[in-house]
């Protein structure tokens, strides 16, 4: 079955370089390995349909959609819906990168279901779907320092100093994601909790 990859942001310039957007950060990273581009999709995504990893006999890895909705992150769900009926898929066939303020900067966790722990992307997915019991990559940003207020927090600019170490997290999702593509997302997750 070929999966969506959905990684959640916010559009446009003024949040691109933010943590709320690291999954728009993984969805780049992977068209670069592919040597892919994003085009507009009738779900009201921007979509790539590549090939992920290595396949027996060195062939091209399984096919996988990547996305980004084409909308706020509170109401991706409307798209990612829809991305989900056009191509016929069952929800375990959907994948969803996004930040998580309740895991330590840097650290990624694969999860199937459970809350949103205030995340709107999230509640926006959940709702459209009618279940929370789709994938996902999380993508630890850690709390917000001091009293900072964590809306504040994750749509500030990542500071140029954490950019380098920011770039290695994206790279090694990336990894995490074509495992999950490649090698299933239970031997995935297991390589990626024990390591």
């Amino acid at each position: 079955m070929t999966k969506v990859i959905v990684g959640l942001g916010n559009p446009g310039p003024r949040y691109a370089n933010t943590r709320h957007n690291a999954g728009h950060h993984i969805i780049g990273e992977l068209l670069e390995r592919c040597d892919a581009n994003l085009s507009r999709h009738r779900s009201g995504a921007l979509i790539a349909e590549v090939r992920l990893g290595i396949g027996a006999g060195g062939l091209p890895g399984p096919a996988a959609i990547l996305a980004i909705p084409n909308s706020y992150m509170n109401v991706s769900g409307r798209t990612t819906h829809a991305l989900v009926r056009y191509f016929d898929l069952d929800v375990s066939d959907l994948l969803v990168i996004h930040d998580e303020l309740d895991l330590p900067a840097h650290t990624l966790r694969l999860k199937t279901g459970g809350g949103e722990g205030g995340h709107n992307g999230l509640k926006s997915i959940s709702q459209a779907l009618g279940t929370r019991a789709y994938q996902r990559l999380r993508i630890g940003i850690g709390r917000p320092p001091q009293r900072m207020d964590p809306a504040v927090y994750v749509l500030n600019q990542i500071p140029r100093g954490q950019r380098a170490d920011w770039a290695v997290t994206i790279a090694e999702g990336a990894d995490v994601v074509t495992d999950v593509v490649t090698n299933g997302f239970a031997a995935a997750q297991m390589r990626l909790h024990s390591s």
